[in-house]
């Protein structure tokens, strides 16, 4: 049986950010396509995570990626319009039980860039 992952989201001036918690993943597939992000992992227990988000706005899905950690999959997607605020991540106007904001990284954007850009830089290097 397929389980949606538990999963953070906040918004930048360039990038959206999702983290799918999932600890010591394996099998990680994430599929960017321009209105539409599919997600998909088994963890350490053989536990299957699933999760599909039509996405607000276009993406530049060539553009976007993931990192995987022990704790998580953080992706980052580049939005198509730069500098237009998500006031939620679905299509959708409905949060499933699932998706959550991340407060801990949501914060105003202004002098947020330089930030953002470092923050990419440190994920590409990986």
């Amino acid at each position: 049986p397929r389980q949606p992952a538990k999963t953070l989201w906040y918004d930048r001036p360039r990038y959206v950010y999702l983290e799918f918690c999932v600890e010591d993943s394996r099998d990680v597939k994430v599929d960017f396509e321009e209105q539409r992000l599919v997600f998909s992992c088994k963890n350490a227990d053989g536990v299957e995570f699933y999760n599909e988000i039509n996405l607000y706005a276009r993406i530049n899905s060539k553009d976007s990626r993931e990192k995987r950690s022990d704790r998580s999959i953080t992706c980052f997607m580049r939005k198509w319009k730069e500098k237009v605020a998500w006031p939620r991540i679905t299509k959708e106007n409905i949060k499933p039980a699932w998706l959550s904001v991340d407060f801990d990284n949501w914060r105003d954007w202004e002098g947020d860039e330089e930030v953002e850009r470092a923050m990419v830089e440190q994920y590409a290097e990986v």
